[in-house]
């Protein structure tokens, strides 16, 4: 054959290969950037891993914990604050938003955490904190000083006259109960703080203080943050005329539910600012290029109000990346039934605008953790949804090996949240436990040695660690053939299947099974089944979903599931004992990914033929 021949075939070859790639690619949805399906991690700073024997978490111990990271395969973190802190609210009170905690550490530790966690890529997200700061800021003290430059950072009024006493100029309620106003002598008025006295509300009305957040914003991003969290969004501004809310419960004057939000809560102007600072990422990311650097929200409200944290109604502003979904903390609880369930579920991404994505999440620093709000038989299946429902997951330390509160363990005299003492100033009475958030901070269990693992000091912990640690902790796990955190581990394994990183949902519900489908064109289907329920269920598979063939091959297994990875389950008789979970596959692969199959096949093909013609 002569040389033309041979050129006009590979020719042909590349022109081939050129038309079937371009058909691949087309054929396939578009590039989704890192976040949208990540596995995000919370961190609680103070309770994770003290490195120095203080009895405090820091950011040397989080550094020596990467490994455990890596490990659960997490791909973003996320901190509660870090930075410097009278620790009235153990950090959400900031005194300097451009410095670190020294309990923590120090600048340089911090710059050191976001390039170790970079270099076995986990992104580090940190907690901003815009609504407030504390009363041992400089700006707050300068303000109260009617200093010129920080007289209006913070939201001050005269208060209303009334027989010779000044009250405060409406009824609004602090979070943490009682006036959201206190009176200043020095300034001699009053402050506003939706939180505790000692957190004043920052007036966003005022540009100095937006534009002095949003150079927060970006110092920490000079620093190597991956992008930030924002707590208390809902909060940022209030009614310009500070007018009262109107009642909605009459019970008790003094607590946050005796008025109705209309005027402290998710106003149009809150929005607006959450929009200027995606501006603010935005901006960054063209100028800095690299990966995405995300906006994450603390985002309670409606599905009305849920939309908004993405962009505006208009679509045309941006807001977060990741407005935090919180139905099942919220809508889901230990009576729920499978069809609850779906309902929740199926509801929320209905609503989530196109081409966004929502996340999945079971509890936090604020919420007691899923295993004492469902029991500990439910954590695996709970652990599921998280992880394999569709969008992003996210994770609150502990939540991995099953942490339980310390409720009723840690006695009034060693509470330190803010939200219980001040509900109770006189002293506890029964039921104050629940105000109280110390029961879900408790420091990681990391094995059975003394103080969980979490620190080597001769002192105590800056909480008691639960006193179950000797028998739940991560060591324990690890060496255990079945537990949660060897199933935590497969089920972040099976999130990065293509299947379940863009499929689509469709769910089911069968007395108390609760089940879905995750498919995708060309790709092999999968079927996620759960009993939420205390009697066993049986299955017939065929009759929700035509996806499946009668063979099902178990792909991972909860700890509480008689069945393991590799079974071979009838489709047509699934047996679910209370409370088990799995995830299957048809036994025999009835699709492939055809196009990259034939694409390959081609190319194996005219790559033979080039061959015998240089020979």
């Amino acid at each position: 054959m002569t040389l033309i021949s041979t050129m006009n075939v590979r020719s042909a070859i590349e022109i081939l290969t050129l038309v079937l790639l371009v058909c691949f690619i087309s054929s396939s949805k578009a590039e989704l950037d890192w976040y949208e399906t990540a596995s995000f991690y919370q961190i609680y700073p103070r309770s994770f891993k003290d490195s120095d024997g203080d009895g405090i978490g820091d950011i040397q111990g989080i550094i020596s914990k990467l490994g455990h990271l890596k490990e659960m395969g997490v791909d973003g973190t996320w901190l509660s604050p870090i930075f410097v802190s009278p620790m009235k609210d153990f950090g959400y009170d900031i005194s300097d938003f451009y410095d670190i905690q020294s309990e923590y550490g120090t600048m340089d530790d911090a710059v050191e955490l976001f390039a170790k966690a970079k270099e076995l890529n986990i992104r580090i997200v940190l907690d901003f904190v815009p609504n407030h700061s504390s009363d041992q800021c400089s700006w707050f003290k300068l303000s109260a000083a009617n200093d010129p430059v920080y007289r209006d950072y913070y939201v001050w009024h005269e208060g209303i006259e009334e027989n010779g006493v000044r009250r405060p100029p409406n009824n609004w309620n602090s979070v943490f109960y009682g006036s959201a106003w206190t009176w200043n002598d020095q300034r001699q008025a009053f402050y506003l703080h939706q939180f505790d006295k000692s957190q004043p509300d920052l007036n966003f009305r005022h540009q100095a203080v937006v534009d002095e957040m949003k150079n927060v914003l970006r110092f920490w991003l000079d620093k190597g943050a991956s992008g930030f969290r924002v707590d208390a969004v809902s909060h940022l501004l209030e009614d310009a005329e500070l007018r009262d809310e109107p009642i909605d419960n009459s019970n008790d004057p003094l607590a946050y539910d005796y008025t109705r939000k209309d005027y402290t809560k998710d106003l149009d102007e809150t929005f607006d600012m959450l929009y200027q600072w995606r501006d603010v990422m935005d901006d960054y990311q063209k100028r800095h290029e690299g990966e995405t650097r995300i906006f994450m929200s603390e985002a309670y409200g409606n599905d009305t109000i849920f939309k908004k944290y993405y962009q505006s109604a208009d679509g045309l502003r941006q807001g977060s990346h990741m407005p935090f979904n919180f139905v099942l903390v919220s809508d889901v609880n230990i009576n729920s039934t499978a069809a609850d369930f779906k309902r929740v579920i199926d509801n929320r991404l209905e609503i989530v605008p196109e081409s966004k994505k929502t996340n999945w999440l079971m509890g936090n620093h604020d919420q007691p953790r899923m295993a004492s709000r469902f029991g500990s038989q439910m954590v695996d299946a709970l652990l599921t949804l998280v992880m394999t429902l569709p969008g992003m997951s996210v994770a609150y330390n502990g939540e991995e090996i099953g942490m339980e509160d310390f409720r009723f363990g840690i006695s009034f005299d060693e509470t330190l949240d803010p939200a219980a003492l001040n509900a109770y100033p006189e002293g506890p009475r029964d039921g104050w436990q629940w105000k109280s958030r110390d029961p879900e901070r408790t420091p990681f269990q990391w094995d059975d040695t003394k103080n969980a693992g979490f620190c080597n000091c001769t002192g105590k912990p800056w909480l008691p660690v639960n006193d179950n640690y000797p028998k739940l902790n991560l060591a324990h796990q690890k060496a255990s053939s079945k537990s949660t955190f060897r199933y935590y581990k497969e089920l972040a394994q099976l999130r990065k299947d293509e299947t379940m990183i863009r499929g689509d949902y469709k769910s089911f519900v069968h007395n108390d099974v609760f089940g879905y489908t995750r498919t995708l064109s060309n790709y092999e289907p999968r079927l996620i089944l759960m009993n939420l329920g205390k009697t066993e269920q049986m299955v017939r598979v065929s009759k929700f979903t035509s996806s499946f063939d009668n063979k099902l091959r178990v792909m991972v297994a909860g700890a509480e599931t008689p069945y393991k990875k590799g079974d071979i389950i009838n489709a047509n008789r699934v047996r679910l004992p209370k409370y088990s979970v799995i995830v299957v596959e048809n036994l025999i692969k009835r699709r492939s990914n055809t196009i990259g199959s034939l694409l390959a096949a081609i190319l194996k093909y005219f790559q033979t033929i080039t061959n015998k013609l240089k020979h």
